[in-house]
């Protein structure tokens, strides 16, 4: 069955967010050999003309119904923090969440799902230049000014315009797997996979030999993932101190060493149950993990789902 995307336009249109929902969703992959996506766009606005960014002019044909049929709904951006987003659109974002349609923002598009009280409650984030009128306007939201993309459920908000191809990519990843997201992300010239706890930015850039040896590092632990791993040994091999370790993981991917290791492990599943026929253990064993029950108990935390399932959906007999 078809998965239809509805990104949101409006006057003052953000159109790099925009047009990165379009070339995520709305480009025709028969490549691929899946189901791709339906795309459609929804005018906040009334009238069939909307001005965007860029002195660009766009033309709306409107079509009923879009936000009641979308499994899918992108806020890309805003058109000011301090803007009030219509009532009717609000009260059809809440109705499309209620009925379980993932509802996702990126940079200023979280003040249009704070708006709608989707975020009450949930850790939210947004640019962090917005960060604290977020977090002051609405108190009730977990605002983190450091990740890329958070995943709540079926609300997902995204940091910067970058982040947004992050975070959407994400989204493929979940509903075709790690197969097709990177062939996507091929295609866009992006990173496979930018974790969504990896900082928006890097408070103080390492030094070149200091990023060499981290990376070193980074490469030698993921050629043996299936070995025991602690800090103190990462250290020693970096040659610094277990805190200056740290300090260099903050920066760079903004995980602790051990949540990286996670990250790599999963990750690494998630290729194997997609790409091989090899049992749950076997798998579990390769990456790492030291029992069936913490491969599978990492692997729900992570994705929300069991290897198990996972495979069946994603797998090569799937």
């Amino acid at each position: 069955m078809s998965h239809l995307v509805v990104a949101l336009v409006y006057d003052g249109l953000c159109t790099f967010e925009f047009g990165c929902a379009v070339e995520v969703f709305g480009i025709s992959r028969p490549e691929l050999g899946v189901g791709w996506y339906d795309f459609a766009v929804h005018s906040c606005d009334k009238g069939e003309l909307l001005r965007a960014a860029g002195g660009v002019e766009i033309r709306i044909r409107k079509v009923r119904g879009l936000l009641q049929r979308a499994q899918t709904i992108i806020v890309p951006g805003w058109r000011g923090v301090d803007v009030q987003a219509p009532a009717p659109l609000l009260d059809q974002l809440r109705r499309a969440h209620a009925r379980g349609a993932r509802v996702c923002s990126i940079c200023s598009g979280a003040f249009v799902l704070a708006q709608a009280g989707l975020l009450d409650g949930l850790r939210a984030t947004t640019h962090w230049r917005y960060a604290d009128a977020l977090r002051e306007r609405f108190p009730q939201i977990d605002v983190d000014a450091t990740a890329l993309y958070i995943e709540q459920g079926t609300v997902t908000t995204a940091a910067g315009s970058a982040a947004g191809l992050d975070m959407m990519l994400h989204l493929v990843r979940r509903d075709h797997g790690t197969r097709v997201a990177t062939h996507v992300a091929q295609r866009l010239v992006l990173a496979p996979h930018r974790a969504g706890g990896q900082s928006q930015f890097v408070p103080r850039p390492l030094w070149t030999t200091d990023r060499d040896r981290l990376g070193q590092l980074m490469a030698k632990v993921r050629a043996a993932l299936s070995e025991r791993h602690n800090a103190e040994e990462w250290a020693s091999h970096a040659c610094v101190s277990r805190r200056t370790l740290q300090r260099w993981f903050q920066q760079t991917v903004g995980m602790t060493p051990v949540e990286w290791l996670t990250s790599e492990r999963i990750a690494a599943a998630r290729d194997l149950l997609e790409t091989t026929q090899h049992s749950i253990s076997v798998i579990g064993q390769r990456c790492g993990f030291g029992s069936d029950e913490s491969f599978r108990a990492h692997f729900r935390r992570a994705l929300g789902t069991s290897p198990g399932s996972y495979k069946r959906s994603f797998g090569r007999n799937a």
